[in-house]
């Protein structure tokens, strides 16, 4: 005498067949997302890392741009490039949905950008954040960073050709609980000897004439725009800076996750 198990195919197992799974799993797209994950790039640099030509790497960024898993952008630098970068975001929803797709039981943290990292005064790395004018960009790095990562890392900023803070960014900061007021903008040539474990361009300007620096740091861009440039007057530009205050916090939260540097976040 035995036992015979009948199997019943789940209701919505067709509607949520793992589709991102297909499109992710092609080993092409694979490695172009584990490349965009790490810093924003350009077609012809893709070409290189992927060893593919140009009409296949533009072809797979087009699946994933229909997806939302890619988005591009114009440099700023030469309007003829475009930077592509991953929506790490949307990646993670995805993966959420994919596991209650294969198992309901299968609840992964939405949301979330790693654990709580290592115990406070433990510095990870130091980071320095670059954009043209450091007063608004890179500016917004280095304070978040610092924060969000409880000490855990070393951050500093500084731009190419500095002007002053931009009021905004101090307001933005300010809505995040972050005082920056008594920050200062200051020149990339006062970093020069000094070591980095990585340097971040925050603008694509500045990532044409980034400077070398000792110890050659990994190196890193994230293609911004300057939320200064996006009206006239601190009220037009608020919610530019407000965006970008987002992007950039996002972007800071992941890097912080990927060294083992953030910090656990307070309830409430």
């Amino acid at each position: 005498m035995y036992c015979r198990f009948v199997a019943r195919a789940h209701p919505a197992s067709e509607s949520a067949s793992p589709a991102f799974l297909r499109l992710a799993g092609d080993p092409v797209r694979w490695r172009l997302l584990k490349e965009l994950a790490g810093s924003d790039r350009r077609v012809h640099e893709l070409m290189g890392l992927v060893a593919r030509p140009q009409n296949v790497v533009s072809y797979h960024l087009g699946r994933l741009r229909s997806a939302g898993l890619v988005s591009a952008r114009r440099s700023s630098a030469d309007g003829r490039d475009t930077y592509y970068r991953v929506d790490l975001a949307r990646f993670g929803t995805l993966l959420v949905e994919t596991g209650r797709a294969l198992h309901p039981g299968l609840q992964l943290a939405e949301g979330t950008a790693g654990g709580p990292g290592r115990p406070p005064g433990v510095v990870v790395a130091r980071l320095l954040f670059l954009c043209t004018g450091n007063s608004a960009r890179s500016q917004m790095a280095e304070a978040l960073a610092s924060a969000r990562s409880g000490g855990r890392v070393e951050a500093a900023s500084a731009g190419t050709h500095p002007k002053p803070m931009h009021a905004n960014t101090v307001r933005v900061m300010r809505e995040r609980g972050i005082d920056v007021d008594s920050h200062r903008s200051k020149p990339v040539s006062g970093f020069s000897g000094q070591r980095f474990d990585h340097v971040i361009t925050l603008c694509d300007k500045v990532r044409e004439v980034c400077p070398e620096f000792v110890g050659h740091p990994r190196h890193i861009h994230w293609s911004i725009a300057d939320p200064s440039a996006s009206g006239d007057g601190d009220e037009a530009t608020l919610p530019a800076f407000r965006q970008t205050a987002d992007e950039v916090e996002a972007r800071v939260v992941y890097l912080l996750a990927g060294l083992g540097a953030l910090a656990a976040r307070r309830p409430g």
